[in-house]
């Protein structure tokens, strides 16, 4: 056929709109090749037999009576791979008929063939349509692919709390932007994703009108029905495109003006008739309202209590999701996906499974960051027992809090990941996070216009889900394949190409490896590029690490505190050494900026994004040094720390041979800090007080020039305390000796309402339970005389307490937590599972070792702020007590009381004024 021709295009008879958009870009093709595209019907063209030398091209399912069936039976159509089925296709030319068809096991499937014999079209370099010896079929591995955006925002809005924004133009004017959409949904389409996740906290707020509950909308009339329109919209959007649209939330969230009439917390860690009513109702409305829609559900993290949250998804959101169905007259029940986060997702399965038939799960890759293809541990046993159960199993790649705010393209890394979710984890599904989640659309790059991450990004997208379609892609053909991508994006020989490659592959290896090593929580608590303090290096413990980054998500080896207790016992290293990691992403990190600096300026196109590529590359060689020179001064003062005697006296040479590597150390810092003042508004896209390292504050500690002056006081503070110590002035005194001088606490009115408690005198001798003899043995001053408020342990193990309180004024509530981890014991929440742990504050330990109690475990103090007002608190399953009520403006030194008997940490003030 010559390019002057004519093709016919053969609608298929259903009018699918999905085949109708792989004939869209079909045709595009053919007009790129100079092809003239004529349409027929499916009907006339069968009853024709048309045979007059015209090539002709077919795009369809294996329906009964269409016209693939007759070809099938005809024996015209035969296929030399397996027939396809689902999202596979098979595209064949039949010579007799001059015909092309690309048959869809699904329309979805129909519409993946038509995309490849749309590339294969434009590909072609003969004057036929197509390759005549066309024969060739593919089919997915994974059966969900696709990214989650998040209706969210960088920073919280009081009163709500995290993850609570109503949808509005106002808040996120880029969700009502069409253009931007179609761009987006097209890319998706390009890569063969079929799901797109939306990320809230509290949706139905914005898009349901209740009859009961009139005062639950939290948008203008105006708003609302623009909502409807864009759901509705971009519903029908992705649904052509062949994407199946979810919305996520979290339980339990209530919407603001409905908790201020009815007095309740935004948050409802309890069920109760009114949050199970007001959410089974929304359901049922929004399924009703939006039958095409997906839902996803975090049963945590607000609910507290593993049972509640079973009961939570067993007892309310089934049967509303079965309600909402019947009332819309849906004949197929909608897709269902269990976030397995901060519950027993397996115990919900295992209930769940009989009374739902279209149920998924989900649980994260790497926590949230990216750190290995080699999970193991606790880690790999929830993804293996949630893919037993014999539902679509998802991998979730979350947050990657450690690649933030950087470019990320080591495709051969992503490749990898993705053969272990499937081989290690079971996981046939993917579910992808941007890399910089809580601001998207944009990028945190800086200049006069932000960047999208959808366009910054593309390398990210394109490998994670190039590898969902197909993991097992051969390792050196994908090479090829990579720097033909290169080339063709940049403009540029194949040997440039090559050498993007290999550095971007290289930069790749460098934040998954510090992280693991060294880090002390894969969650996004940690912003892993702003670098980490001295005293988080040599007293680990005192941050709550998460131990499973080093024992699920991580290599072979061990944390530096380890390792030097291994070589100070003379016993040998266990796996990668902190050693190796530092000189490994140092060479990685040098080798990409050598690559990149040295294709600088032979780009065709897109010359400006290969500079951001060096510019990245330039800031993690400081970054990677900063940290090895770091760990260097790390382990001196490691070695004094466990070679010095009770008195803190020791070998100092240890001490001043941490100096020089420190002060190398900080010199990266400063020009990692220069550099990104340039190229970065921001390196963490969360930017609330739930960042917790390097520092607290994600907002006021958010840029590597915001650390720098807390890293050079660090530094000063250990070079004015070494000074003192070469001087012979050390610590003195003993920890105890606070506590005979110490005021005690003057309490706050409250009135204590409902049964189950009471009220007692904090003092010695006084039982902290209700239903045990638990006296108290010992106690720190300043709770002394409080009033507290008991109850019994057995009720509090099996179903946890609630205690409403009605306070006149702020407040801040002292509970003591048991330093044990039995069952019967209350867990403190962490920001690792509970995005809202430290909402009240009470995450910090203020009074450590205060309180000694008859028959229990050593108690820590937290103090919760509680706004005027009544509260009912419910922490969850599990034994506790609480000491007082007081003020919320009361001064509470924090402080180690030294109950325990327990020497506290014994380096932190080397760093601290």
């Amino acid at each position: 056929m010559r390019k002057s021709g004519k093709v016919r295009i053969i609608r298929e008879a259903t009018g699918s709109g999905r085949i109708a958009t792989g004939l869209e870009k079909v045709a595009e093709a053919l007009e790129c090749r100079g092809f003239q595209a004529e349409y027929m019907r499916e009907e006339a063209y069968d009853s024709a037999g048309i045979r007059d030398g015209i090539s002709s091209i077919y795009v369809g399912t294996r329906r009964e009576g269409g016209l693939i069936r007759k070809l099938e039976e005809e024996k015209l159509l035969l296929y030399h791979t397996k027939e396809p089925e689902g999202e596979g296709f098979y595209l064949a030319f039949l010579s007799g008929m001059n015909l092309f068809v690309a048959v869809g096991g699904t329309e979805t499937g129909a519409l993946y063939g038509a995309l490849e014999l749309a590339e294969r079209i434009r590909r072609e370099e003969s004057d036929w349509v197509a390759d005549h010896d066309l024969a060739y079929g593919d089919a997915p591995v994974f059966r969900l692919r696709g990214p989650a955006v998040g209706l969210q925002l960088t920073k919280v809005e009081p009163p709500r709390l995290t993850y609570e924004y109503p949808i509005t133009p106002a808040r996120f004017p880029w969700f009502y932007e069409k253009e931007m959409w179609e761009k987006f949904l097209d890319q998706l389409l390009e890569e063969r994703c079929n799901v797109l996740y939306l990320w809230t906290g509290q949706p139905f707020s914005s898009l349901v009108k209740l009859e009961d509950y009139p005062e639950a909308l939290e948008v203008t009339e105006e708003e609302y029905e623009k909502n409807r329109e864009m759901f509705s919209w971009l519903t029908e959007a992705c649904d052509r495109r062949g994407i199946w649209l979810v919305l996520k939330f979290y339980s339990i969230h209530i919407p603001l003006p409905l908790a201020e009439k009815y007095h309740v917390d935004l948050l409802q860690s309890n069920i109760t008739e009114l949050n199970r009513d007001y959410t089974y109702q929304s359901i049922v409305k929004f399924i009703a309202s939006f039958p095409h829609i997906g839902l996803m559900v975090c049963l945590g993290e607000a609910l507290r209590g593993l049972q509640n949250k079973t009961d939570w998804f067993i007892k309310t959101i089934i049967p509303a999701v079965k309600e909402g169905v019947a009332l819309a007259g849906l004949e197929e029940l909608p897709p269902l996906i269990l976030r397995g986060h901060d519950c027993d997702p397996n115990a919900v399965m295992e209930q769940a499974v009989p009374l739902y038939e279209n149920l998924y799960t989900m649980w994260k890759y790497n926590g949230e960051g990216l750190t290995t293809y080699l999970p193991t541990g606790k880690w790999q046993d929830t993804h293996v027992r949630l893919a037993s159960h014999g539902q679509t199993h998802i991998m979730n790649v979350h947050v990657v809090a450690d690649l933030e705010p950087f470019r990320y393209g080591a495709t051969e890394f992503i490749q990898k990941c993705m053969q272990a979710g499937r081989s290690r984890l079971g996981c046939n599904g993917l579910h992808l996070y941007p890399l910089f989640f809580w601001d998207w659309p944009y990028s945190p790059d800086k200049g006069k216009e932000r960047l999208l991450q959808a366009e910054r990004d593309w390398l990210w997208y394109r490998a994670w889900f190039r590898y969902a379609w197909n993991p097992d892609r051969d390792p050196e053909t994908e090479r090829l394949y990579w720097r033909e991508v290169f080339a063709e994006h940049f403009s540029t020989d194949m040997e440039t190409a090559d050498r993007i490659y290999r550095a971007v592959n290289a930069m790749g290896q460098c934040a998954p490896r510090i992280l693991r090593r060294v880090g002390i929580t894969e969650g996004n608590r940690q912003t892993m590029s702003l670098g980490m303090t001295m005293s988080q290096f040599t007293n680990v413990k005192r941050y709550k690490p998460n131990y499973e980054l080093w024992h699920s998500v991580s290599t072979p080896g061990e944390q530096p505190d380890d390792e030097i207790r291994r070589e100070l016992a003379g016993e040998p290293f266990y796996g990668e050494t902190t050693a190796d990691m530092c000189a490994e992403t140092v060479n990685y990190a040098k080798r990409a900026e050598e690559l990149l600096c040295s294709v600088q300026g032979k780009a065709g196109k897109n010359r400006q994004e290969l500079e951001y590529w060096f510019t990245d590359a330039q800031a993690m060689v400081e970054l990677t040094l900063s940290y090895a020179k770091k760990l260097e001064a790390a382990f001196c003062i490691l070695r004094y720390k466990y070679t010095m005697d009770e008195n803190l006296r020791g070998d100092l040479g240890l001490l001043r041979a941490a100096v020089a590597p420190w002060e190398e150390s900080m010199e990266h810092y400063r020009r990692l800090a220069g550099l990104t003042e340039s190229t970065y508004l921001y390196a963490c896209s969360m930017q609330t007080r739930q960042r917790k390292i390097p520092f607290t504050d994600g907002s006021a500690f958010g840029h590597w020039s915001q650390c720098l002056p807390e890293y050079e006081k660090e530094f000063d503070c250990f070079k004015k305390h070494l000074k003192e110590m070469e001087q012979g002035i050390f610590p003195g005194g003993e920890e105890g000796e606070e506590e005979q001088t110490a005021e005690p606490l003057m309490g706050a009115p409250f009135e204590l309402e409902g049964s189950g408690c009471e009220t007692y005198t904090v003092k010695k001798g006084e039982s902290i339970f209700t239903d045990m003899v638990a006296p108290i043995t010992m106690l720190a001053p300043e709770l002394k005389g409080l009033t507290g408020i008991r109850f019994g342990l057995g009720s509090a193990m099996a179903e946890g307490a609630r205690i409403v309180l009605k306070v006149p004024g702020d407040v801040k509530v002292l509970i003591a937590y048991m330093n044990a981890g039995g069952v019967e014991w209350l867990k403190l929440p962490d920001l690792e599972t509970n995005t809202h742990a430290d909402d009240r504050g009470g995450l910090s330990v203020v009074y450590a070792n205060a309180l000694q109690a008859e028959n229990c475990p050593n108690c820590n103090i937290h103090a919760y702020f509680y706004e005027k007002g009544t509260h009912e608190i419910y922490m969850g399953t599990g034994g506790f007590t609480i000491v007082g009520v007081v003020p919320a403006d009361a001064d509470l030194q924090a402080r180690n009381a030294g109950l325990s008997g327990e020497t506290p940490e014994k380096l932190d003030w080397l760093y601290e004024m």
